[in-house]
């Protein structure tokens, strides 16, 4: 069982940064790793996501050239640096974690075996 727990969610003002941190409980090298959220009233959407085989990012196109995820092996540990925020961009973030999807599934919410509790974003305007 992985075990995932985000942090460094919190308030902020429009135009400011972020940087989220998910720590997994295993080595990650083997997963592929995500980053969803989920809007008061909304469902959960695709934020960004780094594939196993690659190391590769991929972005939702809402946050691409805003966003930019990527891991640190040795920590086993993901990040999510958020700039230029919007209050569009207020939601619960969720870590995610899978080791057999495919490319193609990658922003598929169901592909994604494990999640963590997720932690909250709220940018003012």
């Amino acid at each position: 069982q992985v075990q995932l727990v985000e942090s460094g969610g919190g308030l902020v003002q429009a135009g400011g940064s972020l940087r989220l941190s998910c720590v997994t409980s295993t080595s990650f090298r083997a997963y592929t790793m995500a980053w969803f959220r989920q809007a008061p009233g909304k469902e959960r959407e695709f934020v960004a996501a780094v594939f196993r085989n690659t190391g590769r990012g991929y972005y939702a196109d809402s946050v691409k050239g805003r966003f930019t995820v990527s891991k640190d092996n040795a920590k086993n540990t993901m990040y999510l640096q958020m700039n230029s925020l919007k209050p569009d961009d207020t939601a619960v973030y969720y870590c995610a974690a899978d080791r057999s999807l495919i490319l193609s599934s990658i922003a598929t919410e169901g592909q994604y075996d494990y999640w963590g509790q997720g932690t909250q974003v709220t940018v003012s305007s």
